[in-house]
Parts: structure tokens; sequence; C-alpha cells
């Protein structure tokens, strides 16, 4: 018998893993990626490796029937998908009890975030219940659109990009189920919020409050239209295709609800949002060569939003207050600002203002789904992809760092420890070659000699007051330090290339050194510790009296701390990995640029992927893990194997007739080559545990059945004693519910119901009305009550072959009641709907006991039971009878009354029948 992951009758294009690709070319990988993609079959793999190409559109197979579907199976048993590559993650999760995570890459516009997305709902469908475990799971998916609303915005590549990095981490308890989370974040776009490229957009929340907050709200935080607003209105860009501001707001509001963030804070969160768009209409004019505010009145609403008294907020803008050290005294000095100044000491305000309400609604989602204990746990990694824009300045920087950290473990793990591993177990193996990109990362991040970072903040811990020189000054040190991995850089007078994994990328040193610096003043600290609102003081919980020692903490530091903190915490996990493709610059569906697509497979590596996972091996175990996995498969083995680990693993191995060619022993692991081979051991094993479980099962179910009928034969006793006679030999006699083998009979079973228990089930003799004897099959479950009969074809292909029908179906209300005979006859007429039903069975008192159970139970009514001589049915017509006005047995006859006019009767004993008019 063939193993259920060995058929499928799916229609299949190209190759669904392309470790089967006859040539190992990148043009045969975009080629089958091409056609997979015209045939919206997005998903491909690598091995365990899944490739995702953005479809542009939405998909049918993301339903709960691809959930069922992907629930439990193994990888390869169906189409790639995300689901698959989710499920086994959460298998290896709760079977092995160590962490999991995915690690998404790709550009930005790949489709990472729609796949984090994907993942997190899947594993709240296939999880545990209750509702602690439920409320987790709503905050889960509900932080989706929160933090997509105001950590995400359009770009010129990408409708819908995030503009910073997520880790979420999923944490379970032993059965399994969702019970806490926690939420990193990182390197935030804090520069969007006040300036954006053309074509571009702010974060969304913005346009979502200006289109989607009532009259009220529009009113209370004097709300128009996004042109009014300077930082709106710089890209020119309000619209999105097929983003609905309005809704989105509404669905914003919803995830606050859910998340548990009170009405007061969700006001207060608002008014930041309004008074950030506020706070960039105040604009500067130059005064005596100093800065003033163009209006002033530009300055009250944003005041009154912020909680602080305008004029302040007109004095923090335009000066600021510095400490200067003459002869071992410190002395605090007014500086006015120029023009330039002020504006960016504005934009300082609502830059910060936005990160620190941004990291409140991260510490707010954490909160809802905080947990003392950390157990195991499915960290799922989304952070915005590689960039390559016209102008690329500090953020682009930061972000392809981050990008390439994660390539790095990509390679670490798929391509150089795999080829190391084999080397130090003994398989034999041929190196393959593969570009190592931590070059690139020494060249940015390294310590001794130092990198671009280390030299970036070197220039900024000597800045003073002003930056003016200070890019330039940066430039110059680059060009005359020994950076490492020096041939992957290029200065030039106005900035430097960095030979990325990527591709080559371009960074104007404009602004480096500023924004690395990331200085908020005490100035606006004070001016935001003033405020009226608590809420916005408690975001500001800096200490400005203690004096400072030693460099500030830059941006930079900041972000090479968290990219080292993240790795180590990936590396904890056991990692999968979705790599997104983006097939074109368009946005549209089955639109294919083959030279983009055939970039990304380079600098992905997945041509080098393909060879190391085709020529080395699919699974690999430690000897002592692998041995208590599967020893179940043999007695000898299970439940302790009696010798050496090694022969009993080549034990099990012969057990299930695995070819030679197909695993290898190690130094201290068993590797298995293919996936096939790895799903055998899979199949026998779970057959196996099946096996055991059905043992436990029937045993558990005799142990309790025994209990249940004891009581149903006391019950039943009841309803027949001292109102019919009995047989000898029938007293003692044991219930057992069904005796059709429903279990061995699934064409009868698939007649009923597919969630229906099925309570008693029996072989009767129905009588029609020429009182002709057929066999039915009568079957009561908790609703209905069946008859079931058979039936010749007499049509089609199937002609002549004998089939099981329904003959009748009624549900407990449409009995009236049920008759018997106080004789030893095994007679029961049914009083039901349109016509009765006479029929004959042995086992009536348990059928009896089981209906008026099940009748009780629906109409919450007794059943009437009656038993007569003479007993009544209607709509019977006859066609022939005998006489009985000669029959010996008189107490033995019944009559059975059809209208006024007309009677029927029955004799028991030799059941000849007559009527008279």
């Amino acid at each position: 018998m063939p193993y259920h992951w060995q058929s499928k009758s799916v229609k299949t294009s190209g190759v669904e893993d392309m470790v089967l690709l006859s040539k190992i070319q990148e043009s045969a990988i975009v080629e089958n990626l091409h056609k997979r993609f015209l045939d919206d079959q997005i998903y491909t793999y690598i091995g365990p490796v899944l490739i995702a190409v953005n479809p542009f559109k939405n998909l049918p197979y993301f339903t709960d029937k691809e959930v069922d579907m992907y629930q439990g199976a193994a990888l390869y048993e169906n189409p790639p998908h995300v689901y698959a590559l989710s499920d086994a993650m959460y298998r290896n999760m709760v079977s092995d009890w160590e962490k999991q995570c995915i690690i998404i890459s790709g550009e930005s516009g790949a489709g990472k975030t729609v796949s984090a997305k994907f993942i997190m709902s899947y594993l709240a469908k296939v999880s545990g219940g209750g509702p602690n475990v439920q409320r987790v799971k709503d905050v889960i998916l509900e932080s989706n659109p929160l933090l997509e609303a105001f950590g995400n915005a359009k770009t010129i590549r990408n409708n819908n990009s995030s503009r910073f990095g997520k880790y979420v981490e999923i944490q379970f308890g032993r059965g399994g189920q969702p019970d806490g989370g926690k939420i990193s974040n990182f390197l935030l776009e804090k520069s969007r919020v006040v300036s954006q490229n053309a074509m571009e957009r702010n974060f969304h929340i913005f346009y979502q409050l200006c289109s989607g907050s009532t009259s009220e709200d529009r009113e209370q935080l004097g709300l128009t239209s996004p042109d009014y607003y300077y930082y709106l209105n710089q890209s020119g860009t309000y619209v999105v295709d097929g983003i609905d501001d309005v809704k989105e707001y509404q669905d914003t509001k919803t995830a606050m609800n859910v998340i548990g963030i009170s009405s007061e804070e969700q006001t207060e969160v608002l008014s930041i949002v309004a008074g950030i768009l506020h706070l960039g209409n105040i604009s500067f004019v130059e005064s005596g060569n100093y800065a003033a505010p163009a209006d002033d009145e530009f300055l009250a609403f944003p005041a009154f939003l912020l909680g602080v008294n305008d004029q302040l907020l007109r004095t923090k803008l335009t000066s600021r207050i510095i400490d200067t050290k003459w002869g071992g005294k410190t002395e605090s000095v007014q500086m006015t600002l120029n023009v330039e100044q002020a504006s960016y000491t504005r934009d300082a305000l609502a830059k910060t203002l936005y990160a620190r309400m941004f990291d409140y609604l991260v510490q707010a989602v954490n909160q809802a789904m905080q947990k003392d204990r950390d157990d195991v746990s499915v960290g799922i990694l989304d952070i915005y992809g590689f960039e390559i824009f016209q102008k690329n300045g500090f953020e682009q920087f930061c972000i392809n760092f981050v990008n390439e950290k994660l390539q790095q473990i990509f390679i670490e793990l798929t391509l150089k420890a795999e080829q190391e591993e084999y080397v130090e177990e003994g398989i034999t193996w041929k190196p393959i070659e593969y570009f190592n990109n931590k070059v690139v990362c020494d060249l940015i991040e390294s310590k001794k000699p130092p990198g671009i970072m280390l030299v970036l903040d070197d220039i900024c811990a000597t800045m003073h007051a002003q930056s003016e020189g200070a890019d330039a000054k940066l430039l110059e040190k680059l060009g005359q330090a020994a950076l490492p991995g020096k041939e992957h850089y290029v200065g030039f007078s106005a900035g430097f290339h960095v030979q990325h994994y990527a591709g080559k990328v371009t960074y104007e040193s404009e602004g480096f050194c500023e924004k690395n610096r990331d200085v908020l003043f005490k100035d606006i600290i004070e001016l935001m510790q003033s405020s009226q609102h608590r809420f916005i003081v408690q975001l500001f919980p800096d200490d400005i009296k203690t004096e400072r020692r030693g460099r500030p903490t830059t941006a930079s530091n900041k972000i090479r701390t968290q990219a080292n903190q993240l790795v180590d915490k990936l590396m904890q996990c056991t990692p999968h990995y979705v790599r997104c493709i983006k097939p074109n610059e368009t946005k549209k569906a089955h639109d294919w640029e083959g030279d983009r697509v055939k970039h990304q497979v380079e600098y992905l590596g997945l041509k080098e992927n393909i060879r190391v996972r085709r020529a080395g091996f699919a699974y690999r175990r430690p000897f002592q893990k692998f041995l208590r996995r599967y020893a179940v498969l043999t007695p000898e083995t299970f439940p302790e194997w009696r010798g050496s680990v090694i022969d009993g693993i080549k034990h099990l191995m012969t057990s299930v007739n695995m070819e030679p060619d197909q695993w290898q022993l190690g130094r201290s692991k068993v590797f298995v080559k293919n996936p096939e081979s790895l799903f055998l051991l899979e199949e026998v094993r779970e057959r196996k545990y099946d096996s055991y479980a059905r043992v436990l099962q029937k045993a558990w179910r005799r142990f309790h059945s025994d209990l249940y009928f004891d009581n149903l034969k006391k019950k039943a006793s009841s309803l027949v004693v001292n109102k019919k006679e009995r047989r000898r030999g029938t007293i003692n006699r044991n219930f057992f519910g069904d005796y059709l083998g429903l279990e061995h009979n699934p064409a009868v079973r698939s007649l009923v119901g597919k969630r229906e228990k099925v309570d008693f089930a029996v072989t009767v003799n129905k009588y029609d009305r020429r009182f002709k004897c057929a066999k039915r099959d009568l079957i009561v479950t908790q609703q209905f009550l069946y008859l079931i009969g058979r039936e010749k074809i007499t049509k089609g292909m199937q002609k002549g072959q004998i089939i099981d029908v329904v003959k009748r179906k009624v549900t407990m209300e449409e009995i009236s009641a049920v008759s018997l005979s106080p004789h030893q006859d095994d007679f029961v007429v049914l009083h039901m709907g349109d016509y009765d039903t006479v029929m004959e069975t042995v086992f009536k008192t348990e059928f009896l006991n089981v209906l008026s159970a099940k009748y009780q139970h629906q109409t919450a009514k007794p059943l009437r039971i009656t038993f007569n001589a003479a007993l009544v049915m209607k709509r019977i017509d006859l066609w022939c009878c005998t006489h009985l006005d000669d029959c010996d047995e008189d107490d033995s006859v019944v009559c059975l009354f059809v209208r006024p006019s007309f009677c029927l009767s029955v004799c028991l004993s030799c059941f000849a029948i007559d009527y008279k008019l």
C-alpha cells in the first residue's frame, strides 16, 4: 500500500522542490519560479527552505480548508505552502520541546510582512484553546494592524512597507497552546515622521486619523485634509491603491481595544499623533539673525494637544540652554537658535514623541500577553528588506547592515555549518564554494581594526553643538583608515560605495553624523516633563539633573547592539527560512521581470543552497535522539534497547527496509539523505502509535461501556417490567448498542451525519403496506432515526449494483408514540410523520431505552409508550388477507385499527392475518 504522502492528484507547475531541477543554474531557477508564478503557485521549496514570490493579489488558498489540509501533514505531502513550513515548525517545537524561529528575508516589497501574518494566523488556528489562550491569540493577531498603522508606510517600492523591525516570540505551554508572547522592536525610521521622498507617504496612522476620525474627534484634534500639514504634503501623495484608510482606522481602534489600551490612553495617543501634525506647521523666519515663529498662532494648537504652555513651547524651539565649564565651574547659558537650528529642534521633538509613543504601543502589546516564565517559543522575524534607492542615507545604511547580519545567519547555518558538519562527522563530501558576507559585516561593525560604524562614532564623539563639516571629516577619516574588507568600500567626494551581498549601494554622507548622534536636548525633555498630561510625562522619564559621564549612546551603537542580540537570540533556536522574492517594480499581478528576479536569486545564494542540499542530507539527528524517537518501531528497541546505540539504529533501519544509500552513520549523528526516507520512518512511527492508541482506547471504552450498559439495562427494565412478557434467556443479556459493526461498515456509516454519534444500530424486519417483510438497518443518533435499505441501480455505469440508501429519516420531534403488544413477540410500531412503521426486532427493550432517552433529551418531554393488544396504525392499504375467524390462538390475535370502518387482525402465534369492513 502506498503511503499517503506518495500519492497526490494536484496539478503541478514546474518543480515543487528545486533540489530536483535537472540543471542547477540561475536561469533554470528563474524559469521554474516563472512557470509557477504564472499559474499562481507562489511557493517553492529548496529542501526545507521556502521560496515565496509576491503575487501582488489575493489568492484563494489561505482558507480554513488549507489549514485543515496542512495540519499534521508531512512537509512534502501537499503542495509547497507557508502553512506547511509553519506546521513543521510547530510540530518540531511540541515534539522536541525546543525553541523555533522563522527568518523571513528579502528586499522591500517582496511580501515579508504578509508571510509573517499568515504564519501567526496559522499558529493561532491550530494550537490549543481556552479563555486565556484565546485572549493571547487575539492579542497576537490584533498586534498586526496596530503596529502596521504606526510602523508601516508607503514607499516607492512597497505600498505597505514595514519601517521598523520586529521579532515576535509566541510562547507556548506544555500542551502546545500559546499562553504568552513578546515583541522586540528596533530601528524605527523616525526621520519619516518629518520628511518623505516623492511618491511616498508618512506612517499610515496620520492618514487614517485624517480620514477615519469622527466629526467630534476632528474638531477636538483640529484635523483637516492631509495636504494642510507640512509633515504630510512634502511628497504630494495622500491615497494608496488597495489601502482603505477609513476601514483601517477602525481596525486600529479595534486592535487597541483588544490589546487592552484604555479609552483615555487611546485619546492621548491620538492627541500626540495630531499634535505632531500641528507641530510640523510651525515654521520659522529670521528675525535679527535669530529664528522666530512665522506665525505665533500656529503654536497654540500643538501646545494644547501636548498639554504645554504655548510660550514655553516657543522658547524651547527657538533657544537652547548649554552648560559651559570654565575654571572648574559650570555655568548655564541660553543660546538663541537660527532658523535651521530651530527647524531641527522642532523635527527632533516630533521624531522623539513619535518614537516613544511607538515604544509604548509595543510595551502595551507585551503587557497584554506577558508570561511569568519562558518555556519554549516560536520566533517570527519580520524586518524591512534590503533597500537600494536613488538617494541612500544613514537609514538605508543601518537597514542594509541588519540584512547583512541576517544573510550571515543563513550562510552560517545552511551553507557553511552544514558543510563543516559533514567533514566533522566523517561523511564523504566535496566542498561547494559560496560567497561569505562576513567580510562585509566586518567592514561595517568591526572593532579591531575599526569598521565604518566605529569610525562614525569617533567623529560624533568629537562633535560639538555645531555639526558643520562633520560629514566631510567622516569621509576623510574613512579614506585614511585601514578598514577591514576595504575591497568592498570605495569613497568619493559626497559619500561612499559599499559592495553588499545584494549589490553595490551608494550612500550620501550628508546627515550621517547628525542622525547618528540622535541627541535630544535637555530643553525638549524639560518641555515634555512640564506637560499637563500624565501620559506624555511618563513617556519622558529621563533624569536630566544627573550628569552623564562617558560617550553618549549613538544610533549606530544601538542598532549594532540590537542586531547582535537578535543574532544571539536566533542562534538559540532551530531556524526555518522564508526567502521572499519581488517579481516586478510595477506591483501588478502576473508581471514578471526576469533580470530583477535573477539578481535576487543570485544574491540570495539559491543556486549554492540547492547544490549543498542536493549533495547533502535532508535530515540529521544525534544517535541517542534518533534511537529514542524511533524505538517504538520494533519490539526489540521498545521500550528500551539492550545493546550499543549504533546496533540499535542499524536494527531500526533494517526493520523498515531502508536502502543503504539513503542513510549514513557519522561519528555522533545519523544522516538520512532524502525527505521521502524520513517520511517512511515517520509514517511507520505514526502507525505504531496509532495501533497502541487503539488498544488503550478499546480498553478504556470497554470499561466505560460496561458501566454505561449496566445502567442502561437497569433503566430499560423499568420501561417493560409488568407490561410485556419476556422470553427466557433475555433477562441478563448485555447491551452493546452497535449490532451492525459500523466501525467496519463505512458504506452504511457514511449515510449518517459525519459528526453524529450512533447510539443504537441493528438490522430489523420492516413490514410494508402489503405486510411484506424486508430487511432494514435501524440507526438511532442524538437527533435522528434512520431506516436504511438496499436498492439496485437501474441506469448508468453502475447498473445492476446494490447500494445502501436512506429509506426514511425522521427527527425525534416527529415521533409521537411507540406501540407494543403485551405478549412474547418482537413487533414494534413507530407512530411518526405521515405514516407509521411496523418492524420486528429482538432488541426491542434496548431500542426503547435508547429512543426514549434521546427523545427526552431533544424534546424535553417523555416518549409515550403504549402496551396494548390493539395496535393502531394509519395510512396502510391492504390488497389481500386471510380470515382469522377459525384461529385457535384467540389470545394471540392483535387488532390493528386503520380507520374507523376498517380493522386488520394479526395472529402473533401463526402470523395469519385478516381484515373486516
